[in-house]
């Protein structure tokens, strides 16, 4: 079910979210996530002081009735006491416990330093908790052309051109789903519109140019619902998301690899992987075509270099080889 904030949330919230979504240019998942939080929050705050009856269901709290007061009475033992509950009653693992913690720290501040609502941020010193550095699944140059290859059917110029973008160009299923027919541009460029409705410009490289000029030649013209959308449907609308994970699913599940924890998101994986690794892209530049917010996010890719030397290391034949002992010894 939606969630919509416009309906359920107090005032004193509504206000932030507005803030997010109309001057920092979040996008409308985001604000509901940061909102979701927030209604976590401040119903764990109404359970705890005795507002509410601890034999009400959590999910049936409101918050539509949390007072600038109540905002002022939150301290930073409130927020421990809120990380402790989430990881021990919600099973909150600690990259949801992160944003969760991130989600507060804004909204406080934006009290303290915008509106001036309140004299302190109360959790500015609180700790975001350590989120485990896994690296990232991606598919090998191997698979990659496997990959590839596998692609056929009614549809093949048009999976064909998805997954090329999704390998060279390392693009989200969101960002896929929304191209427009406009956006590839004459100069070889294409517009992307990412996380926060930001835009950035990639350069195509000739093997997607070649797919989308394949592309080109088969897509529907006629009794199309969505004019300007670049992907279109069997039912001539534009291709949804499920629709792209469903194809991608597909191809994987062709060469095997459908088990194997794969999906649209690891082939945005792999490009990134290709690029740094084959291509000797700079990983501030990586960061530009990912379209990552901050450079720590990217950074996760020249892991990965590292580990396969480990990888290497521990190959070798002789890898574990011991000393033999003196017989005397």
């Amino acid at each position: 079910m939606a969630v919509s904030f416009r309906d359920e949330a107090p005032q004193i919230i509504k206000e932030y979210l507005y803030y997010l979504q109309t001057i920092k240019g979040k996008s409308k998942k985001t604000v509901d996530e940061y909102y979701i939080d927030l209604r976590t929050f401040f119903k764990y705050i109404k359970l705890s002081r005795g507002m509410v009856s601890n034999k009400v269901d959590f999910n049936e709290i409101k918050i539509d009735d949390v007072t600038l007061e109540l905002v002022k009475s939150v301290t930073l033992n409130d927020a421990y006491e809120f990380m402790d509950y989430l990881m021990r009653e919600r099973n909150n693992q600690n990259a949801a416990r992160a944003r969760k913690c991130s989600t507060l720290k804004g909204y406080f501040n934006f009290l303290y330093t915008k509106k001036h609502l309140i004299d302190s941020n109360p959790v500015a010193e609180l700790e975001m908790p350590k989120k485990k550095k896994a690296l990232p699944k991606y598919l090998t140059l191997e698979q990659s052309l496997e990959l590839l290859n596998a692609v056929d059917g009614p549809n093949k110029q048009r999976d064909y051109c998805i997954i090329t973008l999704f390998l060279n160009c390392g693009l989200r299923v969101s960002e896929m789903a929304g191209l427009n027919f406009s956006d590839i541009r004459n100069d070889n460029t294409m517009r992307v519109v990412g996380k926060g409705n930001k835009e950035r410009v990639i350069y195509l490289n000739s093997a997607c140019i070649n797919a989308i000029n394949e592309y080109k030649k088969v897509r529907p013209v006629d009794d199309v619902k969505d004019k300007n959308a670049l992907f279109i449907s069997r039912n001539h609308q534009r291709l949804s998301v499920k629709t792209i994970q469903a194809m991608v699913y597909k191809y994987l599940e062709k060469i095997g690899l459908n088990a194997q924890g794969y999906s649209c998101h690891k082939l945005r994986h792999t490009a990134a992987t290709l690029m740094y690794q084959h291509g000797g892209v700079d990983v501030r530049v990586l960061k530009e075509v990912l379209g990552h917010e901050n450079l720590g996010t990217t950074e996760i890719y020249t892991h990965l270099s590292s580990n396969q030397l480990k990888n290497a290391a521990d190959s070798n034949p002789l890898a574990k080889v011991k000393q033999k002992k003196n017989p005397d010894e």
